[in-house]
């Protein structure tokens, strides 16, 4: 069977590039002629002339108008060190993404907040790239409308009404990503020194951003059913926050769920302080029944519902979305358009909308909860099996909050995994309060390798846990 373009091309690249490590070609050389080449390769000369632009591009060969292609100066090699985890980094809010985003992919991150890229619906995103490359040259070229397409705020629209939150696509603002909805929303309701309240514990990128703002942060004990009610109505009261940011559905980093009960309480000490409430939504779809939304109760009157799709279908296609009431919308409008000139990528939503309009999604969202559901018991009981306490048994998604054993401070423990080549997520980087010390975010997604477990029992010993926790931690 004759090789792909695609394939031949790569051939080309992959043999000039053994010619240059193994020293055959060295800076300077002159690169054989794209029709001599060709013929010793079996390939056609556009297929050499492909291949030397890409290298061009790489900086690993350069052109020279009129006599050819020539090696370039030798890159730095790459360093090892270049991938691997930053032992000496504080823990802080940035601890986590930072070690999980910058560090090999072959390194087990069971403390990173997404799937593995194998459980996504990578045959459904490849479709949808197949079918941008015959959309019109304006999706590809141009910017896109201050809202984002029409057609995938419609299908929004058409799942929340599914959830009977009633709202038109005018009412959704799409955008670069949740984070940036929620960058648009505290530049729109914040100033410096404003209050926000948020859960303890909570997603540490809410802290992170909130600090960029300049915000006071306040926080309450998180419980099983939502936030501690009475704490809640006293902190409100008192500090007066302008927004509250939550997880109403599969809180990160607990898993816990809002009751039905606590979610009118809280509406009720919003509303009567005048408080806005931000939701996040992110992981809604790994519910297999909804449990009860702020915004469903709310209508959208004085809470807004953010999410995106890189849960549930990629964290490369980056896209996200705000569902507000209208005078909202149109603000935030405006201020996306004046700190970016538009929000989303017309290409990433396009394939979003390709993808969740594939009839794959939703049988991909099912076998996804089917499975997290079983991984979920697997690594719960070989936690427990090291003393590491689930503090409850969520019924979604792919977070496990757990206690460790015999009060072992959780960024000591991080710290000694770490040096073994694993990422933790110790508590006190979601606690605004820093009282989590004993607690550990674990991905049950990310957790199919031995080696975590081995390095865990190791770390969890006191011996190598240097920092072992003597202070009180907040019971939740």
């Amino acid at each position: 069977m004759s090789k792909t373009p695609g394939t031949r091309t790569a051939s080309v690249m992959e043999t000039i590039r053994a010619r240059v490590v193994s020293r055959a070609l060295i800076s300077g050389d002159r690169l054989p002629s794209v029709r001599g080449f060709a013929a010793k390769m079996g390939v056609s000369p556009s297929t050499v002339v492909e291949a030397y632009d890409r290298l061009a591009a790489e900086g690993l060969i350069r052109a020279r108008a009129g006599s050819g292609f020539y090696v370039s100066a030798p890159a730095a090699p790459l360093v090892l060190a270049d991938t691997a985890p930053n032992l000496d980094r504080a823990i802080d809010p940035f601890w986590v993404s930072r070690q999980s985003l910058d560090t090999d992919t072959n390194i087990p991150k069971p403390g990173c907040g997404w799937l593995p890229a194998e459980w996504m619906p990578n045959e459904a995103i490849r479709r949808a790239i197949r079918s941008l490359a015959k959309a019109e040259a304006s999706i590809l070229s141009d910017y896109g409308v201050t809202r984002g397409p029409l057609a995938l705020r419609r299908l929004l629209a058409r799942q929340f009404s599914e959830e009977s939150l009633a709202v038109t696509p005018d009412q959704i603002l799409l955008s670069g990503s949740g984070t940036q909805a929620i960058d648009l929303i505290c530049r729109f309701f914040l100033r410096p020194g404003d209050t926000v309240l948020v859960d303890d514990p909570c997603y540490f990128n809410f802290q992170a951003l909130l600090r960029a703002h300049q915000a006071t942060i306040v926080s309450v004990p998180y419980t099983p059913t939502g936030p501690d009610v009475d704490c809640f109505a006293e902190t409100v009261e008192s500090k007066h926050p302008r927004l509250y940011i939550t997880n109403s559905a599969l809180h990160n980093p607990t898993g816990a769920t809002l009751s039905p009960q606590t979610a009118h309480r809280l509406l009720n000490i919003a509303t009567s302080q005048k408080m806005i409430v931000v939701e996040d939504d992110i992981f809604a779809g790994f519910e297999s029944e909804p449990s009860p939304r702020l915004a469903t109760l709310d209508g959208l009157s004085s809470v807004i519902r953010i999410g995106s799709f890189s849960k549930t279908l990629s964290a490369s296609i980056r896209c996200g979305y705000s569902a507000a009431r209208p005078d909202w919308i149109e603000a935030l409008i405006d201020l996306q358009v004046e700190t970016s000139f538009g929000g989303v990528s017309p290409v990433a939503a396009e394939l979003v909308f390709s993808a969740l309009s594939d009839g794959s999604y939703r049988k991909h969202l099912e076998e996804l909860r089917r499975k997290l559901n079983r991984v979920r018991r697997t690594i719960a009981t070989k936690l427990e099996a090291l003393g590491v306490q689930p503090w409850l048994m969520p019924h979604g998604g792919f977070y496990l909050w757990c206690r460790l054993p015999g009060g072992r401070d959780a960024g000591a423990v991080a710290h000694a995994a770490l040096r073994d080549g694993v990422i933790l997520a110790p508590g006190n980087v979601f606690s605004a309060s820093q009282t989590a010390s004993e607690f550990m975010r674990f991905n049950v997604a990310q957790m199919n390798s031995a080696h975590i477990f081995t390095v865990l029992e190791r770390a969890l010993k006191p011996e190598t846990n240097a920092c072992t926790f003597t202070g009180t931690s907040k019971k939740r």
